[in-house]
């Protein structure tokens, strides 16, 4: 946990246990249990049937015998972030004032780690609450560079795991994400400007343009995230660490060949990058 006394400041202390420090200074609008629960329900039928808007969520949650109406679905659906206009948890909304970028891998042939990463934003369940996760992919070798956790949906902790990535890992030719304020906010974007990075984001109503990372949260949910019941934010971070390191070193990827992430990812680095 952050101590605010203690004489390694917050910030490197957020760093070292990868918050967003953001969370700190936010109080999260207490959420009961039945409220709880059904967010858990929601968030699963939600990854099965994500075309599902607030009508049809209702209708299924009331197949399983939840006594829940319409609105109060929608409210819910709303606190997780989770629209039904794309075919995936919409935790990333667009911005108005915001510049969208094209999108700049279809047609291209990824065999190379450090060509092309990714990132994107899902909802964590918990015991008493619920929080978000980024997590930033190579694209060909399916390693999770960097993620982090947060408590709100502003784009700083998605800022804290872009430096990360590019502090530990170098600079990719291209970096793609979904058209979410966090991705297109400037302070964002400016940071892969500065580096020459190549900004590409999913075409609006396109799910499939950042498959790699999509179906990347659905093995989280389902053999890390959906087993627990995290305590806390810091008891989350504590147990998907362990889950990230078994990912990327010692679980085979059947899309890799049977390979870990790891193993391709350093097999597949070139020695200088090259431009898209």
């Amino acid at each position: 946990m952050i101590d605010k006394e203690h004489p390694l400041p917050v910030t490197k202390q957020c760093h070292i246990l990868q918050l967003s420090r953001s969370s700190l200074y936010y109080t999260p609008v207490p959420v009961s249990d039945t409220d709880r629960k059904l967010m858990r329900i929601i968030d699963e039928i939600h990854l099965e049937e994500p075309y599902l808007g607030s009508r049809g969520m209702r209708n299924v949650l009331r197949m399983r015998g939840h006594k829940v109406g319409r609105t109060h679905v929608r409210t819910l659906m709303r606190k997780m972030g989770i629209e039904a206009i794309y075919r995936k948890p919409r935790l990333s909304k667009p911005h108005p004032g915001h510049m969208v970028y094209p999108y700049l891998l279809r047609g291209l042939d990824i065999t190379e780690a450090n060509h092309v990463w990714c990132a994107d934003i899902t909802y964590i369940p918990m015991a008493r609450g619920f929080c978000y996760l980024v997590a930033v992919m190579d694209w060909a070798s399916r390693k999770v560079l960097s993620w982090r956790l947060s408590n709100t949906l502003d784009a700083s902790f998605c800022m804290e795991a872009l430096e990360e990535a590019i502090m530990q890992y170098g600079m990719p030719g291209v970096f793609n994400t979904d058209q979410g304020s966090q991705f297109t906010s400037d302070s964002f974007t400016a940071v892969l400007k500065a580096h020459g990075i190549k900004i590409s984001m999913d075409g609006q109503g396109r799910w499939r343009d950042n498959v790699v990372i999509e179906r990347f949260w659905k093995t989280v949910k389902y053999e890390e995230i959906y087993l627990k019941a995290y305590e806390s934010i810091s008891h989350a971070k504590k147990e998907l660490a362990k889950f990230f390191d078994r990912y990327n070193t010692r679980r085979p990827h059947q899309g890799l060949n049977d390979r870990v992430p790891d193993d391709v990812y350093w097999s597949t680095l070139p020695k200088v990058k090259d431009a898209v």
